[in-house]
């Protein structure tokens, strides 16, 4: 191997090193707080974040009702007016791309920022 062979292969490898190292410290100092964002007939209506403990009741124009509890950074239904309970059977969720669904009432409650969670799927 010539010098600059040498120099080459030293380059490539900091080069590697200070691009893993720059997407580690990304990832590590982004400040973004998980939220739970709430659509209604697939429109946005509110972001409420995960730190809060809060009880939000989710009204519709049609009538439609459902209670979202955020309490110890994890969101869940406790009531609903739809006739199955489905979505207040489901447990709470707190992980990135996690979502509470209520299809009778239209509404879905998804969590952004959140943590990254091992489960695939879950049923019931």
């Amino acid at each position: 191997m010539k010098r600059n062979d040498k120099i080459l292969i030293v380059s490539l490898i900091i080069l590697g090193l200070v691009s893993f190292g720059g997407v580690f410290l990304y990832s590590k100092l982004s400040t973004r707080e998980p939220e739970a964002v709430v659509y209604l007939d697939g429109k946005e209506k509110g972001r409420y974040s995960l730190s809060d403990n809060i009880m939000i009741e989710i009204r519709q124009e049609n009538g439609a009702c459902n209670m979202l509890r955020i309490k110890d950074r994890k969101a869940e239904i406790t009531q609903a007016s739809c006739p199955d309970k489905v979505c207040v059977r489901h447990r709470p969720v707190s992980g990135q791309g996690e979502s509470l669904i209520c299809l009778p009432n239209k509404m879905v409650v998804e969590i952004e920022n959140g943590e990254e969670t091992e489960i695939d799927a879950e049923t019931n």
